[in-house]
């Protein structure tokens, strides 16, 4: 295994945080849903705060982290489509 951490914490802020995240904060936006907006956008927080978890070498609380990440953006997923 790669042992350079830069460039997974960097990874996982860039593609989790800004890409997919983003995107479901725009749809939300459009819709005018608020809550799902603020959902997505905590979910993008922890996932940019999990990518410097990486970096300090902390793999349970990026595990949890990943974990709020996830939820956050599946209730915003459902908010956005109810």
């Amino acid at each position: 295994m790669d042992d350079n951490f830069d460039k997974a914490g960097i990874a996982v802020i860039i593609v989790f945080g800004a890409l997919i995240l983003g995107g479901l904060m725009a749809a939300n936006l459009v819709a005018g849903d608020r809550n799902g907006f603020l959902f997505a956008l905590g979910a993008s927080f922890a996932a940019w705060i999990a990518g410097h978890v990486v970096l300090f070498d902390m793999p349970r609380v990026y595990a949890v982290l990943i974990a709020i990440a996830a939820l956050m953006a599946v209730a915003s997923t459902v908010s956005f489509t109810f």
